[in-house]
């Protein structure tokens, strides 16, 4: 089973290895923005700064990234933290 174990950090981290930049950040949630080369999509998505971001949370992230299974995207945020 994939971990689900992940702070804000370690998403923040992935992601930003992936291409999404930094755009804001409010109190304890920073925003992050990707604009895909090809097709010029962009998506959006907010990840509070928590030691450990609960499960209905981390969901509502991989639905932000266009995560279309969320125990993939677990583990592909677990690979490449």
């Amino acid at each position: 089973m994939a971990t689900t174990d992940f702070s804000g950090r370690d998403i923040i981290k992935v992601l930003r290895k992936h291409g999404y930049r930094s755009i804001d950040r409010t109190g304890s949630h920073v925003k992050l923005r990707y604009r895909h080369p090809e097709t010029g999509e962009v998506r959006n998505v907010t990840v509070p700064m928590y030691r450990r971001i609960d499960v209905d949370i981390l969901q509502k992230i991989a639905r932000q990234c266009g995560a279309n299974d969320f125990r993939e995207w677990c583990e592909w945020i677990d690979r490449h933290r």
